[in-house]
Order: structure tokens, then C-alpha cells, then sequence
């Protein structure tokens, strides 16, 4: 997914108009007069969100023109900083997750839009981008992260599927079993995948721990999930850090191609998967949604909401753009979180921000998405709680905790002292600063 010059793909079908980049250009008085906007996305060929969007929205507005320009989706912030200061960014751009609203409103790279939010009524995340007051984007998706599996390799195996009673053990117990399973039946493949993410052991531990607070620097309920998460290693239950970093494994052809019975993912991968299947990228299989394991059985079973997390995605507008793209970018935001736009996104797949039961119909009556209760309940009800609370001070903890993730699941560190050490960074060098 490495890019070395943005690429830039015309999504409407009208005529292309030549007009220039962010600002400058277009005073024009007339409502009707034709714009061009320009939306940041990433992974275009494997992520139909960005297209479905701009295509939408040209439909309802045949005067507006909408522009993909494509960023590495492994460095987005990076690139999107650099293009920001250097005033070649879109008019229109993702914040990928709250980790970095804060960086983006406090050095007054996002436009104020509360005259769009105000008729949002609650849409859920809208909150998550206010400060004083004031909002500065508008979320178009709101992700949670649930259990992937593969019900062909559970039969191969010989091990009973997901229920939604599990807590962690009973899900480390499940992986082993799965791996044993599979390799007695002549398969390859293993009982989970763990992608390289530290979001994969750190954003559920922080989401489920009783007390759990990112922000108070105190990092032990970290503990728990990293020792299961090696455990899984060290017995082969799952790849190792090693691994996946060195020959670059991809969660999508992991589990799109069989080589892992389970996977930790987030809700956004059942449009890649859907759309990977048609492609060939993804084998055709008999696969479920279940709910993340939980911390204790107290948010287990159908009669309770499980906890898990996931950021709202959202959509912010570059102040560069001159009054006429400002504005057709200010109904682009509204209507990204509208209700035809959610029920445009959840018919290739993807969980909008805002949900209902015709959204919820919408994306279990594609074809490819099981339609078990259990996979519904998964997809349906849970208690989804941030990843990154907004503060000043998440960007620097996160960054903290990114290197104690490689440390630990190299194996470079153990769990104790690489938890010692982080606590200690974040007090002298962010909390305290």
C-alpha cells in the first residue's frame, strides 16, 4: 500500500472541470455553478467506501464534481500533515480515528461545522468532535471491533463455533483446539490471527478492564492481555510478531484466504471481505460474526451487551477551501451523515454512523453475509467505547504504547518491564509536560 505520489481517480461521470486545487479560484455567487471537490481515502481498490460516498452525493448534486486523491493507508496522518502544511491537502479529508482530532483542531487545520451538525440531531461520535462548544467534523462511520470466523475450518477441526458466552480464556482455549484440529486434518492454517496492530491486544483491554484509563498513565491492565496474546505465540495458536511484520501478512488474506480459523477485526472488514470474495482475493466460505471475547461472563449471552471499541471515522474540511468548495464541501459532510448515505454504505458492507433496523436489513441482505442470529446480535448490540479518548495528551500515550507493543510482542521486552517503562515515559514525557 506504499505510494510514492498520490494517485487521483474521477469518481462522477459528468464532464471533468478544470479548475484548481484548495481555494483561491472559485467566488462564485451562483449556487448552481459547477464545483470541483477533492475527498482523501485510502486502499481504493479494496475499500469501496470513498467511491460510494462521492457517487451518492453526485447524484443528489449533479453541479458538484468529487475527486479521490489516494494516501498510504499505513501512513495517513503523516502524509495528510505534510499535504496540510504544505497546502496541497483535499478539500475534504478522513480523520481515521480520534487518535489525532486534537493535532488537526488545535493547529486549526479543521473548519468549524456546527451549522451542519446542528441538524444531526444525535448522531452517535458527533460529540467526540466538539471542543468549547464548537464542532469540527462530522463521523460517517462508527466501527466496532467483533470476532471473524471461519465455520468450514471449525468443522475441519472438529471445534464447536462461537456462541457468544466467551470470555478470553475460553477464546485462548478455542485457538489452541482450532490449531491442533486443523493440523491433525492436514491444514496449515492456525487457530487466530493477531494482526501487528497494537490495537489488537490494547483497545479491547482498555475498552473492557474495570477502571482501565488511558489517561491516568497507569498501563497494568495491559498485563492480562499481553500474556494470553504470547501465550498464542509462543504455542502457535497464531503467528508471531515476528512474522507478520517481517513478511508483511495482511489481516485480509489471512482470513480471507483460510490460513486462520478466528480473527479480532473490525466491523469495516465485511465490505473488503465481501468485495475480495467477488475478486478472487478471498476464497468463498462459510464464515460468522461473534462478539469479542469478554472480560468476565457478566457481558456475556444474548441477554447482555457485550464491550468492545472502535473509534468513530469521520470527515473534517481542509480551511483552505475557497467559499464555493467550502460550501458544496459542507453538504458533502451533511449528507455523508445522512440516512440515504447510511444506507448506501451498509449496502456495500459498511457500518454508518448512523444505524437502524433498515441499515442493519440493508447489510445482512447482501449476498456473502451470513444471516445467523449470532451474527446479527454481533453486528447489532454492544457497548463500543473509544480507543482514544480525545485529549492533548492521546497522541503521545498511544505513541508510548505503540513502542510497547513492539517490544513486547517481539519479544525484545518482557511484559512487566515494558509496562514499568512506558508508565515511566508518560508521566516525564507527556503527562507532565
Amino acid at each position: 500500500m506504499k505510494r510514492a505520489f498520490p494517485a487521483m481517480i474521477s469518481i462522477a461521470t459528468a464532464v471533468t472541470l478544470v479548475l484548481a486545487g484548495c481555494g483561491g479560484e472559485d467566488e462564485t455567487t451562483d449556487p448552481n455553478a459547477p464545483v470541483k471537490i477533492t475527498l482523501a481515502g485510502w486502499s481504493l481498490s479494496t475499500t469501496p467506501e470513498f467511491k460510494t460516498l462521492a457517487d451518492g452525493f453526485h447524484a443528489a448534486n449533479p453541479n458538484v464534481t468529487v475527486e479521490l486523491k489516494e494516501y498510504d493507508a499505513a501512513n495517513y496522518d503523516t502524509q495528510m500533515t505534510a499535504d496540510l502544511a504544505a497546502g496541497t491537502a483535499p478539500e475534504v479529508y478522513v480523520l481515521k480515528n480520534l487518535k489525532n482530532f486534537y493535532t488537526y483542531q488545535s493547529g486549526g487545520q479543521l473548519v468549524d461545522v456546527s451549522d451542519i451538525a446542528s441538524g444531526l440531531g444525535t448522531l452517535p461520535g458527533l460529540k467526540t468532535y466538539q471542543v468549547d462548544g464548537k464542532t469540527f467534523a462530522v463521523p460517517y462511520r462508527q466501527d466496532s471491533w467483533v470476532l471473524y470466523y471461519n465455520k468450514d475450518l471449525f468443522d475441519k477441526a472438529k471445534v464447536a463455533v462461537p456462541d457468544g458466552s466467551w470470555t478470553w480464556d475460553e477464546y485462548a482455549t478455542a485457538a489452541k483446539s482450532l490449531t491442533a484440529g486443523l493440523k491433525a486434518a492436514g491444514s496449515t492454517a492456525t487457530g487466530v490471527y493477531q494482526h501487528g496492530w497494537q490495537s489488537t491486544v490494547q483497545g479491547l483491554a482498555l475498552a473492557q478492564t474495570p477502571g482501565a484509563d488511558l489517561l491516568g498513565g497507569d498501563f497494568s491492565y495491559l498485563k492480562p492481555y499481553y500474556q494470553r496474546a504470547l501465550d498464542l505465540q509462543s504455542a502457535g495458536a497464531q503467528p508471531n510478531f515476528g512474522t507478520v511484520t517481517t513478511n508483511k501478512l495482511t489481516y485480509q488474506a489471512q482470513f480471507g484466504k483460510q490460513q486462520s480459523a478466528m480473527m479480532l477485526m473490525g466491523t469495516w472488514y465485511v465490505a473488503t471481505l465481501l468485495s475480495q470474495r467477488k475478486t478472487g482475493d478471498a476464497d468463498k466460505f462459510t464464515w460468522g460474526l461473534a462478539p469479542a471475547p469478554q472480560f468476565d461472563k457478566s457481558t456475556t449471552g444474548n441477554a447482555a451487551t457485550p464491550v468492545t471499541f472502535g473509534d468513530p471515522t469521520g470527515l473534517g474540511i481542509n480551511p483552505k477551501a475557497g467559499k464555493a468548495k467550502l460550501d458544496a464541501a459542507k453538504k458533502f459532510l451533511a449528507y455523508a451523515a445522512s440516512d440515504d448515505a447510511a444506507k448506501a454504505l451498509a449496502g456495500i458492507g459498511i457500518t454508518p454512523a448512523s444505524t437502524s433496523d433498515v441499515v442493519t436489513q440493508a447489510l445482512f441482505g447482501l449476498d456473502g453475509v451470513p444471516g445467523d442470529d449470532l451474527s446479527k446480535f454481533a453486528f447489532a448490540k454492544h457497548e463500543t467505547k473509544p480507543e482514544n479518548p480525545v485529549s492533548k495528551y492521546t497522541a503521545g500515550l498511544q505513541n508510548i504504547l505503540g513502542e510497547l507493543h513492539s517490544a513486547v510482542m517481539s519479544g525484545s521486552k518482557g511484559v512487566d518491564d515494558a509496562v514499568t517503562a512506558a508508565q515511566t515515559r508518560a508521566k516525564n514525557e507527556v503527562l507532565n509536560q
